[in-house]
């Protein structure tokens, strides 16, 4: 799996970007409320993470790079204890079961190494009836490579409720039914 570096976070947080991402939508689709608690995996230098912040009551950010934990601290330090950063692979963080009412993964899940103990944390994680809201580029993950992603997360307890693909993007929204 490649990760994009912290040197490259100009890429991910742009002008062009903000332009041709519709950031509410992401957080409409993915059900994001006020009232919301919310995991980001591979919350990078903050671009999805700062507009979460905007509207949830509480945004867990795990983050695997210094450099970019180091960018993403700077962009939402204006929302305070709203935000915490979680400097951890996502597959070896201790996270807390039943923590988060949404998971999103914004074009990060295909640059996971050990994507078997990101599906078992992320399951832990989200409470029963949660969301989990994955969306990757088009460029980097085939139809195929997301069905296996999907099928993954259907394995251990997740149901696909919406699922469409763009000229950039392919996402789905699945929900945790059981526990396992």
């Amino acid at each position: 799996m490649k990760i994009c570096p912290s040197y490259l976070s100009f890429i991910l947080y742009n002008p062009i970007r903000k332009v041709l991402t519709d950031r509410e939508k992401i957080l409409d689709e993915s059900g994001i409320s006020a009232s919301s608690v919310v995991l980001e995996v591979g919350a990078g230098n903050g671009f999805i993470t700062e507009a979460i912040a905007q509207r949830a009551k509480k945004v867990y950010a795990v983050e695997l790079q210094h450099g970019m934990v180091k960018k993403l601290r700077k962009r939402v330090e204006g929302f305070g204890s709203k935000v915490d950063i979680l400097l951890c692979d996502i597959a070896n963080c201790d996270i807390v079961e039943g923590l988060a009412d949404v998971c999103i993964m914004y074009y990060s899940f295909h640059e996971i190494g050990n994507q078997a103990g990101a599906v078992r944390n992320i399951w832990k994680a989200i409470k029963n009836d949660g969301i989990l809201s994955i969306y990757e580029p088009t460029i980097e993950v085939n139809k195929a490579s997301m069905q296996e992603t999907i099928g993954m997360f259907q394995a251990i307890g997740f149901e696909r409720e919406l699922e469409r693909d763009s000229l950039f993007t392919r996402f789905v929204r699945l929900r945790r039914v059981k526990n396992k």
